[in-house]
């Protein structure tokens, strides 16, 4: 019997001799120094306030360990994946030998990271001494509370300087009790499962079954942060003004869910991606999320990449603006956005004619999106197109 040689060396390799102990406050002060950082590839941040709170409160109340976070150490500094920081995502030039890439866990890190630097946008997060949590005070901080960037802060100094201007807190029980909590924080321990030299695609595959296969929100988002490298980054120039047009205008409720955050967007490319090619309108092409063309839209030029965004970003504008000036109801979902997002692209954003106009005001107050599948949906927009 022929045995495979890669079969033999697998067997004899225990990718779990490599793991081991590291604490919060070891790796915040890592993370500080780019010691750890993280992928070109990984996606932007995801987790919403309560879901660092609830992070925050697993270690200080959990029974059990957090799940271990992975790394892959770069050993070819010439050859490896780009690396980024934390929160600004800025390309990191000095890539050091024995540096700390982040497969998996950055949302985990992250949260501690920012609240060992006291970042404002964990500004309302504190302990509530009373309840025994952490919670999110938007109101004034009670007396019985303390922000949680100043309770896991990098300088001690920061403790006590707030906690002396505190009486509340300055209670020999109290204060010894939040000496306690800080340091059962800073020393919590993750097991960091690493692993060296892995190619871009051996971390995303490992990324993958690290989160059960993935999801299509994280392949969307891993794919288009490689753009970053040909200086476009599809999340500060696309999604977020997007995203950030639809909260200005009321319509929040949209990304309630966490995945239409990212998918709506990218499939509301689809449009001006056919026109910039020009060519016919594909019936797989319709802005719904199952239909996003996350490889066609990075195998663009960056140019054209950037006209996709403003040419639909320009649409948004005239969509929003056609809801308010007709004195139509409120869309009760987001399908109704991307559609006339479709269609002002397909009439090159131009002014509307009064039947176009009329057209338009009848198909919003008409159509009907409830329980449609996808290839129903698709024939809605079909249709609506074909009217331009």
């Amino acid at each position: 019997m022929r045995i495979n040689n890669e079969l033999k060396e697998a067997a004899a390799f225990n990718p779990t001799k490599k793991s081991h102990l590291m604490s919060i406050v070891d790796m915040c002060a890592q993370i500080e120094k780019q010691i750890i950082s993280l992928p070109l590839y990984q996606r932007d941040l995801s987790w919403t306030i309560q879901k660092a709170i609830d992070l925050l409160n697993y270690q200080l109340l959990g029974k059990a360990p957090v799940s271990p976070v992975s790394f892959n150490v770069i050993l070819d500094t010439n050859n490896c994946v780009p690396q980024i920081s934390f929160i600004d995502r800025e390309i990191i030039e000095n890539v050091k030998r024995g540096q700390y890439s982040v497969v998996d866990g950055q949302q985990r890190l992250t949260t501690n990271y920012k609240a060992y630097i006291d970042d404002s946008s964990f500004k309302n997060i504190v302990l509530d001494i009373s309840r025994g949590y952490f919670i999110e005070q938007k109101n004034e901080i009670k007396s019985n509370q303390i922000p949680v960037g100043i309770l896991l802060n990098k300088e001690d100094d920061k403790l006590f300087e707030y906690v002396n201007n505190k009486s509340s807190l300055r209670k020999g029980e109290v204060l010894n009790l939040l000496l306690q909590i800080r340091s059962k924080i800073k020393n919590y321990n993750y097991t960091i499962n690493q692993a060296e030299e892995l190619t871009e695609d051996e971390q995303i595959e490992w990324f993958e079954v690290l989160n059960n296969a993935g999801s299509r929100v994280s392949i969307i988002q891993m794919r288009f942060s490689k753009l970053k490298a040909h200086g476009i980054d599809v999340y500060t120039q696309f999604t977020k003004i997007y995203q950030n047009k639809l909260v200005d205008a009321s319509y929040k409720n949209f990304f309630a869910p966490q995945q239409t955050v990212v998918s709506y967007p990218i499939a509301a490319l689809n449009p001006a991606y056919e026109i910039i090619i020009a060519r016919h309108h594909k019936n797989n092409y319709a802005p719904i999320p199952s239909d996003t063309k996350e490889n066609k839209l990075c195998d663009m030029s960056p140019e054209n990449l950037k006209k996709c965004f403003d040419l639909t970003l320009n649409a948004l504008d005239l969509t929003l603006d056609f809801i308010i000036n007709n004195n139509l109801k409120k869309p009760p979902r987001i399908d109704y956005i991307n559609y006339l997002i479709g269609y002002f692209v397909y009439n090159n954003n131009n002014s509307l004619s009064e039947n176009q106009r009329q057209y338009l005001i009848n198909w919003y107050k008409t159509v009907n999106f409830t329980n449609k599948s996808n290839s129903e949906r698709r024939e809605i927009y079909n249709s609506l197109i074909e009217n331009v």
